[in-house]
């Protein structure tokens, strides 16, 4: 692809090696024409006529299209000083098992550490986190899991969010407002201040439960994140749940003090649920949930809110619109509420 300032673009570079290939026209004609150094039309029209050349000796009939004139890569044919083979495997080698980093290596190849890691980045080991931290092999791909039938596992997490003050926040209306905005709230008394006497408008804890299977969602707000509100949602979560005529059987959580706290244990162990945490440091584990917090950004962020309570109310239409009418990739572009079964007016 040409850059911004181009004088030709790829389908003006086709027409100009017509006007002088096909045509029949000079050369200081067509840079005239087309307001273009000789140097520049020669060079296109050369192009042209060896891409004809291409086509006619290969029996096929038709002009060049312009995608054949686009930009060609600056790279060289050959590198003279590319780094040896055997030492790129070596190095890979010491990366991988050792999981050592672009000095470690230069000391153990005897090659300057920036050509180690020129080697890293080439071989797409230049993070550790492309490595397998139990066999120490390259992930090429990512692995993704499925429970077969809906409720054998739950995905819980909480999303915090900023609160709206009174008048709009700063990504509708900029940072000069949005904070004018929260001083008012705090002038008025409606909101306390830090000990630095700046406005504390709060956080929105953002409750949700995803079913691993059918990727329906359940969610509530609340003003906290701890135990007994988690436990609360988790009772109302399962509920709702049974009501869609769906039994849960596990529950997924990351490392967060309401887990990891008895009443969430006992609380599990009274509903029939096994509790399960991921691994520290590990949210790939609870992905699922993490993606659907990114696909929720589309209901806190990208519409204009005149308070943080007018955010709220606009949460239950749009986990319906999720649950039952917005298309999900990752289930064949199903919508997550089809993968229940005996859902009231599923099948009229």
């Amino acid at each position: 692809m040409s850059h911004a300032n181009a004088a030709l673009t790829p389908r003006a570079r086709a027409r100009l090696g017509h006007f002088v290939v096909v045509q029949g026209y000079s050369l200081p004609q067509a840079a005239a024409r087309f307001e273009v150094t000789y140097r520049t039309a020669q060079r296109w029209a050369t192009r042209y006529a060896e891409r004809l050349e291409q086509l006619r000796a290969a029996g096929q009939a038709g002009l060049p299209e312009p995608a054949d004139l686009r930009d060609r890569s600056s790279r060289p044919h050959h590198q003279a000083n590319r780094t040896p083979v055997r030492v790129v495997r070596r190095i890979v080698s010491l990366r991988l098992r050792k999981r050592l980093g672009p000095v470690e290596l230069a000391a153990l190849t005897g090659v300057p550490a920036s050509t180690v890691h020129a080697v890293l980045t080439r071989c797409r080991l230049n993070r550790l986190s492309h490595i397998d931290r139990v066999t120490g092999e390259l992930n090429k791909q990512v692995r993704r899991y499925e429970h077969e039938r809906p409720g054998a596992l739950l995905h819980a997490d909480v999303k915090k969010l900023g609160n709206i003050p009174d008048g709009g926040g700063w990504r509708y209306l900029g940072r000069q407002q949005g904070d004018a905005n929260r001083q008012a709230m705090a002038n008025a008394g409606l909101v306390a201040r830090t000990k630095w006497r700046g406005p504390k408008v709060g956080t929105a804890f953002v409750h949700t439960v995803l079913d691993d299977h059918s990727r329906v969602a359940y969610a509530e707000i609340h003003d906290d994140e701890t135990a007994v509100t988690a436990v609360a949602v988790l009772h109302r979560a399962v509920a709702w749940f049974a009501d869609r005529d769906v039994t849960v059987q596990r529950v997924l959580t990351d490392n967060g003090g309401a887990y990891r706290s008895h009443l969430w244990r006992d609380t599990c162990a009274a509903l029939g649920i096994t509790p399960k945490r991921t691994r520290p440091y590990r949210p790939q584990t609870n992905g699922k949930i993490e993606r659907f917090h990114r696909t929720m950004a589309n209901w806190a962020f990208d519409v204009f809110y005149p308070s943080e309570a007018a955010r709220r109310a606009a949460l239950p239409a749009w986990l319906h619109d999720y649950n039952h009418h917005r298309p999900h990739t990752a289930i064949a572009r199903a919508v997550p509420i089809s993968r229940l079964t005996n859902v009231a007016g599923q099948h009229s």
